[in-house]
């Protein structure tokens, strides 16, 4: 009975040698023990040691000397056997979380000094991550969140830390139910290393079935889920929107719910607690607890620190009165978010030159439900522009910046100006927008500031390659724009990359045919700086086509019609009514030559247009490919010489040769167009256009040119026939809106002197980036044409509906796709209205 006692008592103290901590998932060690290497130790008569020396065996890739240093058995230090320290190190070891089996062994005892060995087996490192169960595109995102891994110990932090990051992943897309297990294989090409493979199974993408709220009182559940926004609270008839929950947007939107609580004068209300739980496999539901407290309301405001304007001018720029309802965010408005257009109290002073202008909102008092605010003012010194220089123009020259810079040497600083400066650097087409940053630098010892545009070139060129079929034939198009070119530099050899570059104007060559049926080439060059000192802009241009039936010239039966064109312009921008408006006028030589060609007032001879074209518009828009805010208008008078007036021509015995031998006319149109950003990131185009060609003299009649033909995509393509202006109506057919009454084949070929046409278009933007710009769209349109003045009605219109989106490339221009349904049909042409796609390719953004 001794002796078993005395065997207890053993196993009971030499219990802490092998006693060892095992991390969830990890194997216990094989065989953890502490051995003595044919010497006994007295376990009932613990005896001091020294430590000398301890030696580490199985390592592959982990420092020996560190796992001697964390295990505590340092030579010279001194140990008691049998005691804690040898288990304590074990447990040490294996706490670490990068071995499978650990031994620790006494290699011998001489005398008073002791000699470890531990025998450690590592842990495989993981050479690789494969995931199953996740499309291409989100095993390659998420393997790029878990590039750091590559190397690591295999262990349950590996597990857990890739189970974090793949969930946090896909939960943000929606998926809250993931669940993943692991294997691991070995990898044959790497030495003790695995390959961990992630079976990923993603459950269904969630919506949000009921959103509950608790603690609201003044705020009903339906406002606050119309403030949160996002996700949206699963119903019966709304059938728009995917209703997919983001974790992400989830975040932002709770924000800005509460932002809007403080917006209707809340200021204490806060979110106190929020919680998500799954309502089935498809749906989870949200639980929030709102603490709305009560309504304030704007007190006494007063004024500290101003000297350049008084309290009445600074009270009725910030236009809020004493019982107004409190929100910081209307305040924040009025004194700091005027943007370009200005209206707040920061740019009333920063526009007049204080550019170190502050200005802090103090709550001085709160009492019941009302705030009284102080404004302190620290106004500071007026500035002056010294030095105005850029940066980033590696293609571009300077002179062509600058010359758009509005913030001028020797002027006051002007913040309006400084941002009307990056709209201007934009609409050059040669620079990515948002990356346009203007750093102003304070010089406080003379009073003046130096400014930095900081720019980043951007593709600016064109190329439309295209091949199409019309008319039974094969069509091929090249056009090439330039739109930074440097026509200086044309005989520097070493400035073309391709073609020189650099000073900003614009060189375009299109061609476009299908053999001896079709040809079209133009040519045109413009400078928007005419000179180089003034913004007055010079363009030429000319073009030559010709369309026939494909005979020989000398055949009864040929058929052909030619036009010849040149057209020179100048334009002025101009200061008054304002800084937007733009003045052109252009000198337009055109020379029709038929044969035997229908369609027109007549089918063989000759006809030129001389005419004189004054325009005026004003484009405040802010950005040329997708606008959210702003207005284009247009005003546009063609007129030719009234030669019926003065030639003494009978035209009522004339010939057709003398008749038409000079085209007149006179031809009025007007464009209008508005943009407005409304609810984020959705925009609202409003456009109405109209065109009237008039003539001088009733004997001569209308003329043969110049006429308008609504419908379709409006693109000039092998269908086009010369002289004409094409006005693109979605959801008819190309030249399909006619008059009334007219003959549908006459009608399509010759045009209308009269038109009118109303847009509504709904855009939001999918794609922004210096690489491309695409948006998508719904719109509704309305137009029509007439033959005569007095069957005019604004109000009588063919409809249509439809959806399209837009992208733009720097490479190729604006391309689109449009798919609209017309309501009305057109008497003759039964296929005209019954639903039509619509491409386009390099539209002009103006709309004619």
């Amino acid at each position: 009975m001794k002796k078993i006692f005395r065997v207890l008592i053993l196993l009971v103290l030499t219990i802490p040698a092998f006693a060892q901590i095992r991390q969830p998932g990890q194997v216990q060690p094989a065989n953890p023990t502490l051995k003595v290497g044919g010497t006994d130790l007295d376990y009932f008569a613990p005896k001091e040691y020294i430590i000398g020396g301890t030696t580490v065996t199985g390592t592959q890739f982990l420092d020996k000397d560190v796992l001697i240093t964390l295990s505590k058995l340092t030579k010279g230090d001194k140990i008691v056997l049998p005691g804690e320290a040898t288990s304590d190190a074990i447990k040490t070891l294996w706490g670490q979380g990068l071995f499978d089996d650990i031994k620790l062994n006494i290699d011998k005892i001489v005398e008073d000094t002791v000699y470890f060995e531990i025998q450690v087996v590592e842990r495989p490192r993981l050479s690789s991550i494969d995931l199953k169960g996740v499309s291409k595109s989100d095993r390659t995102s998420i393997q790029e969140k878990l590039n750091d891994k590559t190397g690591k110990i295999v262990n349950d932090n590996l597990y857990n830390t890739t189970s974090a990051i793949v969930k946090k992943y896909l939960l943000d897309k929606g998926f809250f139910f993931t669940t993943i297990t692991y294997k691991t294989r070995k990898d044959p090409n790497a030495e003790n290393s695995v390959v961990l493979e992630a079976y990923i199974d993603k459950g269904h993408r969630v919506k949000v079935q009921h959103i509950d709220f608790t603690g609201n009182k003044d705020f009903s559940a339906g406002n606050l889920r119309k403030y949160l926004k996002n996700p949206k609270q699963h119903e019966w008839w709304r059938f728009w929107g995917s209703g997919k929950f983001s974790k992400e947007k989830y975040d932002e939107n709770k924000v800005k719910m509460i932002a809007k609580l403080h917006e209707k004068g809340y200021r204490d209300a806060e979110l106190l607690k929020d919680s998500i739980y799954q309502y089935n496999a498809k749906k989870v539901n949200i639980k929030m607890d709102i603490y709305e407290g009560k309504k304030y309301y704007f007190g006494k405001i007063t004024w500290a620190g101003n000297g350049i304007y008084s309290d009445d001018i600074l009270n009725k720029v910030l236009s809020i009165q004493k019982g107004d309802i409190f929100s910081e965010d209307k305040l924040n408005k009025k004194l700091n978010g005027g943007g370009e257009n200005g209206g707040d109290v920061n740019s009333m002073y920063t526009d007049n030159g204080y550019l170190t202008f502050n200005i802090d909102p103090v709550q001085t008092k709160i009492y019941a439900d009302t705030v009284d605010i102080e404004m302190r003012i620290y106004e500071g010194p007026q500035f002056t522009n010294n030095r105005i220089t850029v940066k980033g123009n590696t293609i571009t020259n300077d002179k062509v910046v600058l010359r758009e810079i509005r913030t001028k040497p020797g002027q006051k600083f002007n913040k309006s100006d400084l941002i009307r400066t990056i709209r201007e650097i934009g609409q050059l087409g040669n620079f990515d927008e948002s990356k346009t940053v203007p750093t102003p630098r304070p010089n406080p010892a003379d009073g003046t500031v130096d400014i930095e545009y900081a720019v980043q070139e951007k593709p600016s060129d064109q190329i439309e390659l295209s091949g199409g079929f019309g008319g039974g034939r094969i069509i091929g198009t090249l056009g090439l724009t330039f739109n930074n070119f440097s026509l200086k530099n044309i005989f520097n050899l070493k400035a073309y990359k391709p073609l020189p570059k650099g000073d900003g104007q614009k060189l375009s060559l299109r061609g476009q045919t299908n053999g001896k049926f079709y040809q079209s080439y133009s040519f045109s060059f413009s400078q928007p700086w005419f000179g180089g000192e003034k913004p007055v802009s010079f363009g030429v241009s000319a073009f030559t086509s010709l369309q026939s039936n494909g005979f020989d010239s000398g055949s009864a039966s040929y058929q052909k019609i030619r036009l010849n064109g040149v057209t020179v312009s100048l334009g002025r921008r101009l200061n008054w009514p304002d800084n937007y408006f733009q003045l052109s006028h252009a000198v337009n030589l055109q020379q029709y030559i038929l044969n035997n060609y229908s369609g027109y007032l007549f089918s063989t001879g000759t006809s030129y247009n001389l005419n004189l074209s004054q325009e005026i518009s004003r484009d405040s828009r802010d950005s040329p490919i997708f606008p959210k805010s702003g207005s284009f208008i247009r005003f546009t008078i063609q007129a030719t010489p009234p030669y019926s007036l003065f030639n003494k021509v009978n035209y009522a015995t004339a010939s057709d040769k003398q008749k038409y031998k000079f085209t007149e006319y006179h031809k009025w149109k007007f464009d209008s167009q508005w943009y407005q950003r409304v609810g984020g990131n959705f925009v609202i185009k409003a456009q109405a256009q109209f065109g009237f060609l008039g003539q001088y003299n009733s004997a001569v009649g209308q003329s043969a040119f110049e006429r308008f033909k609504l419908g379709g995509d409006g693109m000039q393509g092998f269908d086009f026939l010369q002289g004409s202006e094409l006005i693109a109506m979605r959801g008819y057919a190309n030249n399909t809106v006619i008059p009334v009454g007219s003959n549908p084949t006459i009608a399509q070929q010759s045009g209308s002197p009269i038109y009118t046409k109303y847009v509504l278009e709904a855009r939001y933007p999918v794609i922004s980036s210096q690489q491309a710009t695409a948006f998508v769209l719904a719109f509704a349109e309305g137009g029509n044409t007439w033959n005569k003045f007095n069957d005019f009605n604004p109000f009588n219109i063919r409809r249509s509906v439809g959806v399209g989106a837009r992208i733009f490339l720097p490479i190729f221009g604006l391309l689109g796709i449009d798919y609209g349904y017309g309501f009305d049909a057109i008497p003759g042409l039964p296929s005209a209205n019954k639903g039509q796609f619509h491409f386009s390719i390099a539209q002009q953004l103006g709309g004619f």
